[in-house]
């Protein structure tokens, strides 16, 4: 099954210097949109209640797995009903994917969101969504850490 780092070999430094390339917001949207098409479809079975991210606006789907190689590592699928949002996953994901839990636990997204300037552009309902998609990225790590990180 494909994970959006398998589309996109991007770093969390990549993303800040690709979004500081850009003079004004329409492009910078115009970029996280790009972001949010290059993720993997969805398997439509997988767009269930049970996988729906609660506190979106939109609809927001995540799935993970452990990596089949390094079962200490976590893949993500994630997918969205608006452009916007896709473009937010896509960043969550360069952050997330593949990565173990405690790397996730300790990644702030949300400072990485200030630092492209894209949390002070985002409306109220669209933080309370990256804040709930990111909640419960953590949480999942959270529930692994104990099974897979020694400590």
């Amino acid at each position: 099954m494909p994970t959006p780092m398998d589309n996109m070999p991007l770093t969390c430094a990549d993303l800040l210097d690709n979004f500081a390339i850009f003079d004004n917001w329409e492009d910078r949207y115009g970029y996280l949109i790009d972001l949010g098409n290059k993720l993997p479809t969805m398997d439509p079975t997988l767009k269930s209640e049970n996988n729906k991210v609660s506190g979106c606006l939109s609809q927001v789907w995540i799935v993970w797995h452990p990596d089949k190689k390094d079962p200490a590592h976590l893949r993500f699928i994630a997918d969205s009903d608006a452009f916007i949002v896709k473009g937010i996953i896509a960043i969550l994901m360069v952050l997330y994917d593949n990565k173990t839990a405690d790397e996730i636990l300790a990644t702030d997204a949300e400072a990485v969101f200030r630092q492209i300037g894209l949390e002070s552009h985002l409306s109220p309902s669209r933080r309370n969504g990256l804040s709930a998609m990111n909640g419960q990225i953590k949480s999942i790590a959270k529930a692994y850490a104990p099974n897979h990180n020694p400590a």
